[in-house]
């Protein structure tokens, strides 16, 4: 590997490397933007959980005016949610689609996101080290294999 290709592989690992940290740093503000649209036209019901995962759970719960709802994209911080259970939400009375579980918050996607860019930095800096070894080691084999040909001695 040239020593061009090399930077220029390096260079896209971190261009790689930084998408990912501020996809991460978007999902953390877009928390908590949703939390703050919450916190503003603040409701709260007692839902029940209709599907469970530890990504996704869908609740159903009555609004004030007796509407059902079910958020179609499910419910903010959904973690150990089991399916049937009665559960105490939180929602933005003007959009009642963000709806969260009462008493969690951003915070829990912190730790997340930080563990995804940290490992993503980490599997970078690795490769580039390795990448940058291979190369290191390819072009010293190289020079040596050059160096150490034996001169051909002419016959006297």
């Amino acid at each position: 590997m040239s020593p061009t290709h090399l930077r220029r592989t390096q260079i896209g690992l971190l261009i790689v490397a930084g998408i990912v940290t501020i996809m991460m740093a978007v999902m953390v503000a877009g928390c908590y933007r949703d939390d703050a649209s919450i916190d503003d036209n603040l409701a709260t019901a007692t839902a029940d959980v209709v599907t469970a995962g530890s990504t996704k759970s869908t609740v159903r719960f009555y609004t004030p005016d007796g509407q059902v709802r079910s958020p179609r994209l499910g419910i903010f911080y959904p973690t150990e949610l089991a399916v049937g259970q009665r559960i105490s939400v939180e929602y933005d009375s003007a959009n009642p689609d963000l709806v969260r579980v009462a008493g969690r918050d951003a915070g829990l996607s912190i730790i997340p996101a930080v563990s995804i860019a940290g490992y993503t930095w980490l599997f970078v800096v690795a490769v580039m080290v390795l990448l940058a070894e291979i190369s290191r080691r390819r072009r010293t084999d190289t020079t040596d294999t050059a160096s150490s040909t034996p001169d051909v001695a002419t016959p006297a």
